[in-house]
C-alpha cells in the first residue's frame, strides 16, 4: 500500500468514525439510553438483569402518564435510577385500602384497574396495605409490580417531576433472549 492510499484510507476511516460519534453521543444523551434491572421489586414484568432501552424524549414533549414504566433518580440519592410504575399523577390523593388503590382527582374518585399485575399479586400483597398521601403539583406516585417486595412511594415518598429520567420504551429479556435463541435451531426451512 503506497503512503497516499494509507492516508485515505486512514483519512476515510476516521471520518466514519466521528461521523459515528455524531450520531450515536446525541442519540445516547438526549434520547435513548441503555440500563439493567437490578433486583425483584418489578416482578413479574421486568426481571433481575433485564436490558431496557429508556426514552428520554417523550416527557420532554408530554407529562408522564399513569401505569408507564419509567426510570428516575431516587429522591433520597439521586445518583441511584430506580424503576417502577406509575400510580398517581401529580395533584391526585392515593390511598390503599385493604389492597387496592384508589384515585381521588378533585371530586372524582377511581378504583385503579391493574391488568399488568397478576391475579396473585393482587390478592396476595400485604405491606403497607394501608397508606394515603396527597400529591404536589410536581410529583408522581410511583409503586414497583411486586407489591410485597418493592421499596417504593410507599416508603420513601412520592418522586419529583425533574427526577423522571424516561420511560421504559424497550425490555429485552435474557431468557426470552435465550429462548427464542432455542426455537431458532427448530425453525427450518425445506426448500
Amino acid at each position: 500500500m503506497e503512503k497516499k492510499e494509507l492516508i485515505n484510507f486512514i483519512f476515510d476511516w476516521t471520518k466514519l468514525f466521528l461521523m459515528a460519534l455524531a450520531i450515536v453521543i446525541p442519540i445516547r444523551a438526549f434520547l435513548f439510553q441503555p440500563f439493567v434491572v437490578s433486583g425483584a421489586s418489578m416482578d413479574p414484568n421486568f426481571h433481575d438483569a433485564d436490558y431496557l432501552i429508556i426514552d428520554e424524549l417523550s416527557y420532554r414533549l408530554r407529562d408522564p402518564e399513569r401505569q408507564e414504566v419509567i426510570v428516575f433518580k431516587y429522591p433520597n440519592n439521586p445518583s441511584y435510577k430506580y424503576i417502577k410504575r406509575i400510580i398517581g399523577l401529580p395533584g391526585e390523593k392515593v390511598e390503599v385500602i385493604n389492597g387496592d388503590v384508589f384515585i381521588t382527582r378533585k371530586d372524582d374518585i377511581i378504583k385503579l384497574e391493574e391488568s399488568y399485575l397478576p391475579e396473585s399479586t393482587i390478592q396476595g400483597w400485604t405491606r403497607n396495605n394501608n397508606f394515603s398521601i396527597e400529591l404536589k403539583d410536581d410529583e408522581y406516585f410511583v409503586m414497583g409490580d411486586n407489591r410485597n417486595n418493592s421499596s417504593d412511594s410507599r416508603v420513601w415518598g412520592p418522586v419529583p417531576r425533574n427526577n423522571i429520567v424516561g420511560k421504559v420504551f424497550i425490555k429485552l429479556s435474557f431468557f426470552d433472549f435465550m429462548s427464542s435463541l432455542l426455537s431458532l435451531k427448530n425453525n427450518h426451512v425445506q426448500n
